[in-house]
């Protein structure tokens, strides 16, 4: 077997088998419910509430918050941000939300990479990927970077989008880890 159709494989598993915990493990379905009213409710205060509700694994939930938001669009990224700057100061906070959307972006990246790019192929044509694939080997950094800077473009779109491209991952990172700077 193909080291890329294992890797969709388990990336599938991966994904019935979270979704089947979630429908069928009522505690976290009530959890993950919970996450996303507090998210999606937009309310910077009651987020800061939740993360701080766990104590010593603020920090953890915090990570963890910011990459389900990063997989699930469109949940924003600011309200977990200025909930970080705000329990664990400026500093510490812009560290810990640039490094979760860091790992959130790479994981965006690398679902579409792997499970996509077949799908878009069938979906368009290989010469108009074969297109896409042309402009983002000679601008696909530069294209991350203006994307990662405006803030009405979905990080995760863009995240997604970038995998289904030949970018490289190492020009995604480097340019999402630069344009990710100032939020």
């Amino acid at each position: 077997m193909k080291k890329k159709n294992k890797a969709k494989l388990i990336i599938v598993g991966i994904i019935l088998i979270l979704l089947l915990i979630y429908l069928f493990v009522p505690s976290v379905k009530n959890q993950i419910n919970e996450v996303v009213y507090i998210l999606s409710s937009m309310n910077v205060d009651g987020v800061i509430e939740y993360i701080r509700s766990f104590g010593a694994w603020a920090v953890v939930i915090s990570f963890l918050l910011m990459i389900f938001q990063s997989l699930a669009a469109p949940i924003p990224a600011f309200l977990i941000t200025f909930a970080n700057a705000a329990i664990f100061g400026w500093w510490q906070g812009a560290l810990l939300s640039w490094t979760s959307a860091m790992v959130g972006a790479a994981l965006c990246f690398y679902i579409a990479n792997i499970l996509g790019r077949d799908a878009a192929e069938k979906l368009t044509s290989k010469t108009a990927l074969e297109s896409v694939d042309g402009f983002f080997e000679k601008y696909g950094k530069h294209t991350i970077l203006i994307c990662r800077l405006l803030p009405f473009m979905s990080f995760d779109i863009v995240s997604y989008a970038a995998g289904l491209t030949s970018m490289s991952f190492m020009s995604f990172i480097v340019a999402t880890g630069i344009g990710q700077l100032p939020a």
